[in-house]
Formats: C-alpha cells, sequence, structure tokens
C-alpha cells in the first residue's frame, strides 16, 4: 500500500474519534466531572506524545536550532489563528456547556457568525495533530503507533466537550455532526500532506517542520483542552492527567 494512501487511513483513524465523541457528548448528558475527567487524560497523553515523539524527533533530526525555532513557531501560529477566531465567538469552543456566564460556546443569535468561528477553530484543533501522523511516517515508513493512539484518545473527549456544548447552545445535529464529520475528513487529508510534503523537504526543515507541528499541539492544550479540564476539577484531576502522560510514555518505550 502507498505510504501516502496509509498515513490517510491512520489521520481517518484518529479523526473518527471526534465523531465518537461527539455522538457520546451530543445524544448523552454526560456529567462534567467525567468530562473534565477524560479531557485531562487525553491532554496528558498528549504532553507526552509531543515531548517524546515530535519535539524528541524534531531534536534527533536537526538538533536544538530546528526543534526551538519549530516549536516557537507553532505556537505563535496557533495563538494568532486562534485569537482572531476568539473574536468571533470560538474561545469556547471545548466547553461542555455548563459553565458560567462567558464561560460557554454562544448561540448564532447571541454571536453571528459563532457557528462558523467554531468549525474553523475545530479544524484549527485538529490540523496540528492529524499532519503529525503523515509525518511520523517518514522515520522508517511506519507510522508511530504511539502519535496515532495519543491523538485517538485526545479526540474523544475533545468531541464530546464540544459537542456537548453546542447542543447547550441550541445547535441541530446536522450541524454538530456536520462540523466533526467535515474535521475527521480534513484529518484524513492533513495526515496525507504532512507526509507527500514534508517527505520532500532537507532533513533540517523536516525536523522544524515536525517541531511546528509540536507547537500547535502543545499550545492548543494550553489554550483550551487544559482549562476545560479544569474548570469543572475534582481533587484528583492532576493525577488523572499524569496517568495519561504515563500511558502514552509507556507506550512510546514498549
Amino acid at each position: 500500500m502507498p505510504e501516502a494512501v496509509l498515513a490517510g487511513l491512520w489521520g481517518l483513524v484518529a479523526g473518527s474519534a471526534l465523531l465518537l465523541g461527539a455522538a457520546l457528548g451530543y445524544g448523552l448528558r454526560v456529567p462534567s466531572w467525567l468530562v473534565a475527567t477524560v479531557m485531562a487524560f487525553g491532554a496528558g497523553v498528549l504532553i507526552s506524545a509531543v515531548s517524546f515523539e515530535l519535539v524528541g524527533e524534531s531534536y534527533d533530526q536537526g538538533g536544538l536550532g530546528p526543534a526551538v525555532a519549530g516549536t516557537l513557531a507553532g505556537g505563535v501560529a496557533y495563538t494568532a489563528g486562534n485569537a482572531a477566531l476568539a473574536r468571533r465567538g470560538a474561545r469556547h469552543r471545548k466547553r461542555s456547556g455548563d459553565g458560567g456566564p462567558g464561560q460557554r460556546q454562544p448561540s448564532e443569535a447571541q454571536q453571528e457568525g459563532s457557528g462558523v468561528a467554531l468549525a474553523l477553530g475545530a479544524l484549527l484543533d485538529g490540523v496540528p495533530e492529524s499532519a503529525a501522523i503523515g509525518v511520523s511516517l517518514l522515520d522508517g515508513g511506519e507510522v508511530s503507533l504511539v502519535t496515532v493512539v495519543a491523538v485517538f484518545l485526545s479526540n474523544v473527549p475533545e468531541g464530546l466537550s464540544s459537542s456537548a456544548g453546542m447542543r447547550a447552545a441550541g445547535r441541530r445535529p446536522g450541524y454538530v455532526f456536520g462540523v466533526w464529520g467535515g474535521i475527521a475528513a480534513a484529518s484524513t487529508a492533513s495526515a496525507v500532506l504532512g507526509y507527500a510534503v514534508v517527505g520532500g523537504l532537507p532533513t533540517g526543515v523536516q525536523a522544524a517542520v515536525t517541531a511546528v507541528a509540536a507547537g500547535g499541539i502543545l499550545t492548543m492544550l494550553a489554550d483550551t483542552m487544559i482549562p476545560e479540564a479544569f474548570a469543572r476539577a475534582h481533587l484528583a484531576i492532576g493525577l488523572v492527567l499524569v496517568c495519561g502522560f504515563l500511558v502514552s510514555f509507556g507506550l512510546s518505550h514498549a
């Protein structure tokens, strides 16, 4: 099987978790403490994957310079996009809907254009993760299962929490599942592009691009996933994050 197709299939597998989470979040009344728990676990998983699979790989490929420059560039790019979308109603796109005033997703009536901003925000969150899956294939022709598992495990709570918030904001099922279906398709395309585009670049540039994905993911965690996890924190929430980190760490060293 061509490796570009393989990258797309793995991207689709990871992206399908968004639809699974969306179905759970929209169809069920998930307790806020459980949303916080799965968010914290997913954040821990991604932090480990970023550290050992992306930044570590970037450093091994190109040294400290490309790793630092790429990570910073990814963080800056994500922050710029997130700031622009936040002004249009996507600031709390991961919120499950039970936050206080100013801490939940707006409806279209409350802020016109917020539906488009929410969709674009979900795309902004998902692209770096999926691109990282495609890039991981460049290391010996085999996908990093740790990266796939990390993205899959983090996508379930992302879709769950955000779709619950969309339901609370009065958005219809067609909109909710259309958004997450579109993001799953974009995840497939991003994984293919991550492999096909980055694969033709010099090694030092590959290292920097890998780190760009890492910077985007790490900034996304701090801006969206971790705040949602700790908004409804229980006493063990930090321990749950540590468990997620250790699961991903164990997989990367198995």
